[in-house]
């Protein structure tokens, strides 16, 4: 690979770490290249970009745009890498669920996620990733525990006013 070709690999991994406020360190390493692709389609169905680059390239990219705010991503980089992009946090962990029940296996092993700031280490943090809610779940419970209440004051006197209006059904 020639230094421009790097270069060029630096580029577009900056351009991707700086769009996606999620991505996930995993160890493809022991996949065959059937299990690689069919990773690539289950990534492409649920919107997630996967991208395979040299670890060097890739902490190249990672240090040029914040050295610090991604020091905790770079012991994981070793071995073969495949990053996987996401703007949901955590699909990449879904599908890496899905794969290995699928494929009877513990590959992709999950080497990091970097989720919105904070740093997972380890594939021990999968099952937690799977779990983790999405701004979009966040919002709808918020709105559900804030409707719950409303909906039962207006019960409540919707039900009072058929009673004084004498439309109310009879209480046994």
């Amino acid at each position: 690979m020639t230094k421009t070709e790097k270069n060029e690999v630096i580029e577009v991994l900056k351009e991707k770490f700086g769009q996606y406020n999620n991505f996930y360190v995993t160890d493809t390493e022991s996949l065959t290249v059937e299990q690689v692709s069919n990773l690539r389609r289950a990534c492409f169905k649920q919107g997630v970009e996967m991208k395979v680059a040299k670890n060097t390239l890739i902490r190249k990219a990672l240090e040029a745009l914040d050295a610090e705010k991604y020091a905790g991503v770079y012991d994981s980089l070793h071995r073969v890498t495949a990053l996987m992009f996401s703007e949901n946090p955590k699909e990449p962990a879904l599908i890496i669920s899905s794969f290995r029940k699928s494929a009877n296996s513990d590959r992709p092993v999950l080497k990091a996620a970097f989720i919105g700031g904070d740093v997972f280490v380890g594939d021990n943090s999968l099952a937690a990733l799977t779990k983790i809610k999405t701004k979009n779940e966040l919002i709808g419970e918020v709105i559900g525990l804030l409707q719950s209440p409303a909906k039962r004051v207006l019960a409540a006197l919707l039900h009072h006013h058929e009673k004084q209006a004498g439309t109310a059904p009879a209480e046994a």
